[in-house]
C-alpha cells in the first residue's frame, strides 16, 4: 500500500487514470443521462453568465458543458493529468473566454485567485473522498458571493441499485454505504477511501449562513454510473426505469437516496 497521503494518492490515482476516464465515459448513455440532469439543475437554480468555481473539474466534461451553457468557470483539481486532458479540450473547442485552469485541492481554497463566485459546483462524488464536508464548507465564506449558490453532486448511503446485489449474494456491494467509516477503493492500482454521505449529514455541516435551496437524487432506481450496458441491452425496460427516476428523484425520500444526490444550498450570512 502507498504511504503517500492521500491527496496525493488521489491525485496520482487519477492523473494515471485520465485517459481511461475520458474513454469509458464515451458512447456511455446513462452517464451522458446522468450529467444531463446535473446540468438541468444547475440551468435551474443558477443564473447563466454566472462565475461558477468548479472543484474536483477532471477532465472537463463538466466544465466545457457549462461553458456551452453559457457560464464561465473556473476549473480546479489535484490531478495533473486530468487537468492535461481539460486543457486540451479548451484548446480544441476555443473555450479560454470561458473557462480558466488551476491545480488546487478543494482543502486550499481560500487562496483561489478570482474569489468571489456565484457559484461553487461539483459534480459525480468528487468530494466523497473525505470523512465529512466540514473542512471545504468553512473556506466557502471566503470564495463565496454573498446569496452565492453551492451545487454538488454526492454519494449518498442509500443506494437502491447497489442493495438489490444482496439478491445475488453480494453482500458486501449491498450494504457498503451504511458504514460511517472509508471504504477502500483501487484506482490505478492505488487505494483510497470514499466515505459516504446522507443528506441529513451534508446539512448538518452546513449551519446557519446555508439555505437549502433543491435536492434531488440522481439515478434512484436506474443503474449506477459504472453500468455502462444496461441502458443498450434492455433498451425498454431502461426508459420505464428513467421515467419512473424522473418522477421520484424529486420528492422524498428518493430526493436523498440513488447513487448521487444533487444538494443546492444558498449563502445567507447572518
Amino acid at each position: 500500500m502507498s504511504q503517500l497521503p492521500q491527496t496525493d494518492v488521489i491525485a496520482e490515482a487519477f492523473s494515471r487514470s485520465a485517459a481511461r476516464y475520458d474513454a469509458f465515459a464515451s458512447d456511455h448513455p446513462h452517464l451522458t443521462r446522468i450529467r444531463n440532469k446535473v446540468y438541468d439543475h444547475v440551468t435551474r437554480v443558477i443564473p447563466r453568465g454566472s462565475r461558477i468555481l468548479e472543484i474536483n473539474a477532471g477532465t472537463g466534461t463538466d466544465a466545457v458543458a457549462l461553458a456551452q451553457r453559457g457560464y464561465r468557470i473556473h476549473a480546479t483539481d489535484i490531478a495533473p493529468g486530468m487537468l492535461e486532458r481539460l486543457r486540451g479540450k479548451v484548446d480544441e473547442l476555443g473555450l479560454h473566454d470561458r473557462i480558466t485552469i488551476e491545480e488546487r485541492s478543494f482543502l486550499s481554497l481560500d487562496e483561489v485567485p478570482g474569489a468571489p463566485f456565484d457559484a461553487v459546483f461539483s459534480d459525480l462524488g468528487g468530494l466523497n473522498c473525505i470523512p465529512n464536508l466540514t473542512p471545504v464548507i468553512r473556506q466557502l465564506p471566503n470564495v463565496l458571493k454573498p446569496n452565492g449558490l453551492i451545487t454538488w453532486v454526492l454519494m449518498p448511503r442509500v443506494c437502491l441499485w447497489e442493495m438489490a446485489e444482496v439478491f445475488r449474494g453480494n453482500f458486501r456491494l449491498a450494504f457498503r454505504r451504511l458504514t460511517h467509516r472509508g471504504v477502500r477503493s483501487n484506482l490505478e492500482g492505488l487505494h483510497f477511501d470514499v466515505y459516504y454521505f446522507s443528506p441529513r449529514e451534508a446539512l448538518s455541516w452546513f449551519g446557519n449562513d446555508f439555505n437549502l435551496i433543491a435536492l434531488e437524487g440522481l439515478s434512484v432506481i436506474t443503474p449506477t454510473a459504472e453500468s455502462k450496458n444496461f441502458a443498450k441491452q434492455f433498451g425498454r425496460l431502461y426508459t420505464i426505469l428513467s421515467w419512473l427516476d424522473d418522477r421520484l428523484s424529486p420528492h422524498w425520500p428518493w430526493n436523498g437516496w440513488g447513487d448521487f444526490y444533487i444538494l443546492t444550498m444558498r449563502y445567507k450570512p447572518k
